[in-house]
């Protein structure tokens, strides 16, 4: 058995080398989706081995007598100077290394260097899948989607919601967690039965799953119970309006609505019934026996072990179950309200897609990503590159030919700050003069012009609203009009006998056969 105390330096060593590998981890920097969530698994292994090895040290240390007696066997016993204890111990621990030199350092390094290799390192362990991407499911993307169908499906079916929502307003309405608990629209009847509760409990599994997955190094159970306890304080003091169940309110001794006489052993509906049967024989007469008997009369519509009994506190646990995972899940879903409206856009994208597409488009996604190149700049070059890389233009100048911000001289001769918005581009800016005289000629101008009905002529140009366009083309189909009008008065024509005409009485004359 080793000492203890070299149980607990061997410890304090394995805890320091896991949090030097989980700065590396975390101190990378992901290209890409796939890679950063890898690294965040890993973050999440070491982070499990920290709290394992913690946990067993405050052991070893809360273990007093374990470790006194340790300290008294390597303290002098009987002489001040005997050292073979030391002696003993000291040939052990070499015989031990002769036999395994590399047996719990060397072990630990070498899973250190396995959890911390990348692709294009020695030591990476190549899998014929991603045991990572195994844990998604193909609609969620690695993590970047919500997959909801099968949760859909179950809302549906809920009985009494009226009209059935389709997959895209199912998002909207989960999306509304950010105005108020989820599904708050619902009414009464349909959240208060066992099937909603079978449904949200549902719901709020695979939202915790989910999270674990994509962000793994979260805490979540901590966020839910620090939630589940606010939320047991809320209902405890009855702020839980609308999970009230007011049909408990009207209920007298055990769920029967109306008073209950003992004497008569008889149920009134209502209180003046009551209070008139009061003066009758009847009444009279079996209080007088009541009062003489001893044993009490029992109530049947009592408490006492009866189902109208339980059945008040049954509903009360189911309501209580329904309403903390509804809370539970709005917390979760406010959270992921982002990767909640990816999912949204991502399905109204497919919708647009054709099969085909949609078939090219798994292709892609099932081929394997090609490993990054290994960088062959020295440490120097890598900072200059980094350097260039970040553009200094507080100004927010356009990028020139180069890629870098233009001369500010350059940015205020051309007129690059003032805005130019025309309407019938749906209101579009165009920033500097020479942008704006030359969108005219572009097809976004173009084809507000056919949606007008207008032709993109040069009579048109430097006109920006619908309505001066408009009043533009009514004024050049008149003046139009006009010039024909005087090209047909204006022009002469001779006949054979040299008679000279204008062009209109010409053309008459000639039908007539008078020429």
């Amino acid at each position: 058995m080793d000492s203890i105390i070299e149980v607990q330096r061997q410890t304090h060593e394995e805890i320091e080398r896991f949090e030097r590998a989980l700065y590396i981890l975390l101190s990378r920097n992901y290209q890409t989706h796939e890679s950063k969530l890898q690294g965040e698994h890993k973050a999440a292994q070491i982070l499990e081995r920290i709290a394992t090895r913690a946990a067993s040290l405050k052991d070893l240390y809360e273990d007093e007598s374990v470790r006194k007696a340790e300290i008294d066997s390597l303290s002098f016993s009987t002489e001040p100077n005997d050292l073979s204890e030391y002696y003993s111990r000291l040939a052990k621990v070499q015989e031990h290394h002769a036999k395994y030199p590399n047996s719990v350092v060397g072990a630990l390094k070498l899973e250190i260097e396995a959890i911390l290799a990348e692709p294009n390192q020695e030591g990476y362990e190549e899998y014929d899948e991603d045991p990572i991407s195994l844990l998604f499911s193909g609609e969620e993307a690695y993590g970047r989607y919500l997959d909801l169908y099968a949760h859909h499906t179950a809302y549906n079916n809920l009985k009494s919601i009226g009209r059935r929502p389709g997959y895209l307003q199912y998002l909207d309405l989960l999306m509304g967690v950010k105005d108020g608990p989820v599904h708050s629209e619902l009414p009464k009847e349909v959240r208060f039965a066992r099937d909603f509760e079978n449904y949200i409990k549902n719901l709020h599994s695979y939202l915790v799953s989910f999270v674990k997955k994509s962000q793994p190094l979260l805490d979540v159970h901590a966020a839910q119970e620090e939630s589940k306890a606010e939320f047991e304080k809320s209902w405890e003091a009855g702020e839980m309006k609308d999970w009230e169940d007011t049909s408990e309110k009207n209920t007298v001794e055990g769920g029967s609505s109306g008073i209950w006489c003992v004497a008569c052993q008889k149920h009134y509906s209502k209180q003046t019934v009551y209070d008139a049967h009061l003066t009758s024989k009847k009444h009279i007469k079996a209080a007088e026996k009541q009062s003489q008997s001893t044993t009490p009369v029992p109530n049947p519509n009592g408490p006492k072990d009866t189902p109208q009994a339980t059945q008040p506190s049954n509903s009360r646990n189911r309501l209580h179950e329904s309403a903390l995972y509804c809370h539970l899940s709005s917390v979760l879903l406010v959270d992921l309200l982002p990767i909640l409206n990816d999912s949204k856009s991502n399905v109204e994208r497919r919708f647009s897609l054709t099969a085909r597409e949609r078939e090219q488009e798994l292709l892609e996604q099932s081929k394997p990503q090609p490993a990054p190149a290994p960088s062959t700049t020295t440490g120097e070059e890598g900072e200059e590159e980094e350097e260039e890389e970040r553009i200094y233009n507080p100004l927010k100048l356009p990028l020139g030919w180069d890629g870098k911000p233009i001369p500010y001289w350059l940015y205020k001769l051309h007129g690059l700050g003032v805005e130019y918005r025309c309407e019938i581009c749906s209101d579009h800016v165009y920033m500097g003069r020479k942008n704006f005289d030359r969108h005219f000629q572009e097809s976004r101008h173009a084809f507000g012009m056919r949606a007008l009905g207008l032709p993109n002529t040069k009579h048109f140009h430097e006109i920006t609203r619908i309505q001066d366009a408009l009043t533009l083309a009514e004024k050049l189909k008149q003046e139009g009009r006009h010039e024909v009008f005087e090209q047909e008065t204006m022009e002469e024509l001779e006949d054979d006998e040299g008679n000279v005409y204008n062009r209109k009485t010409y053309e008459d004359l000639k039908k007539q056969g008078l020429i």
